[in-house]
């Protein structure tokens, strides 16, 4: 069975940093491109921030961006979402997905074919 399983999540104060994870299992997905999403109540999925399989290509919503930092480790087929400063809008239920390929269209989340269940980050102000 094909699973990508975040961790990490939690509730937490304003300002705080948090670490979440996805691990693969299943299947192999260190040549994927992988992808941070999340989605609010009552709000559409966004992306978050998304890399490619090697690392060497990362990319950011701009709200996050110079708070949050993804990266992977190919060897334990790993992706990681730092996140620090964390604010109350940052509140959401977050994905970690995988995709065959990564390009402009990075942040499309038809891209990404394999979804784990979600871990919710909550921020309290």
């Amino acid at each position: 069975q094909v699973q990508l399983v975040e961790s990490g999540g939690g509730l937490v104060q304003t300002g705080v940093s948090l670490r979440l994870s996805c691990a693969a299992s299943g299947r192999a997905f260190s040549t994927y491109a992988k992808g941070w999403f999340r989605q609010a109540p009552d709000k559409e999925r966004e992306f978050v921030a998304g890399i490619n399989w090697s690392g060497g290509s990362t990319a950011y919503v701009d709200s996050v961006k110079g708070r949050f930092t993804i990266s992977r480790d190919n060897a334990k087929d790993t992706v990681y979402l730092q996140m620090n400063s964390l604010k109350p809008e940052d509140t959401a239920v977050y994905y970690c997905a995988a995709g065959m390929s990564w390009g402009p269209h990075y942040s499309d989340s038809r891209l990404y074919d394999y979804w784990g269940q979600g871990t919710q980050v909550t921020v309290s102000s």
